[in-house]
């Protein structure tokens, strides 16, 4: 059977260039890869006409990490260290969301793509943990450590998808952002915690696969638990190609 389209969200920075970049993490592509999927990347500033024409062709959707989502959009607080606000990112990565929960076609968000998740289905978001979260673990990456190194543990609940795709209910993880999931969309359901009670995985209840978590399994391609979810991911986005 062909691979499943995936496609796959981009961000843009300038690194000190006149023009910006379009550009994502390569992980991302390989962990669809290894999966089965065949990915294409969603450059930022699509406009409703291609966009509709890109979204015939997806089989899945994968929302991927970056920066922050302009608080303004949840009603959030601001904070000195909200960063990378991209309106244009923002737009285009809720409507998407919005068109794959609509149409029933899988989609699985990453960090960035976890609050995307929630934001864009009517949630908020704590816009810096570390400042409004008191006694919270350390969530942020520092510069010098690997991306695969495990910042802490996470706790799935019983009777998720999640767990059902992982069949455990804790597991390390990686960790790599400064935001999380604050009050939840009435559509979602809370799939997994870190210790101090952050969220870290969303889900949407009876979709195909709508799945959202906070860490970062692509950068753990030798951990066999953690691909368990890109699997997963592309099993369904199989599906609803054969469909």
């Amino acid at each position: 059977m062909d691979a499943p389209i995936i496609g796959i969200t981009t961000g843009r920075n300038t690194d000190g260039e006149r023009e910006p970049w379009v550009r994502v993490t390569e992980a991302y592509i390989q962990a669809i890869l290894r999966a089965g999927g065949a990915p294409i990347l969603l450059p930022v500033g699509l406009a409703s006409g291609p966009l509709a024409e890109v979204e015939r062709l997806l089989d899945g959707l994968l929302l991927t990490g970056g920066a922050d989502i302009d608080p303004a959009r949840f009603g959030g607080e601001s904070h000195p260290r909200v960063y990378g606000v991209d309106p244009a990112r923002d737009e285009l990565e809720f409507a998407l969301t919005r068109w794959a929960v609509d149409s029933g076609t899988p989609f699985l968000g990453i960090c960035r793509g976890c609050q995307v998740v929630n934001v864009a289905l009517g949630g908020s978001l704590f816009t810096d943990i570390a400042d409004q979260v008191p006694g919270a673990v350390r969530h942020s990456h520092l510069k010098n450590e690997p991306r695969s190194q495990i910042a802490h543990s996470v706790a799935v609940e019983p009777g998720t998808c999640l767990a059902e795709i992982l069949g455990q209910q804790t597991l390390p993880a990686n960790s790599y952002h400064h935001q999380s999931a604050r009050e939840i969309a009435a559509t979602l359901v809370v799939s997994a915690r870190a210790s101090d009670g952050i969220i870290e995985g969303l889900e949407l209840p009876g979709h195909p696969f709508g799945i959202a978590v906070q860490w970062h399994p692509e950068w753990l391609p030798g951990e066999p638990i953690h691909q368990k979810i890109f699997q997963a991911f592309i099993r369904a986005a199989r599906d609803r190609k054969a469909r």
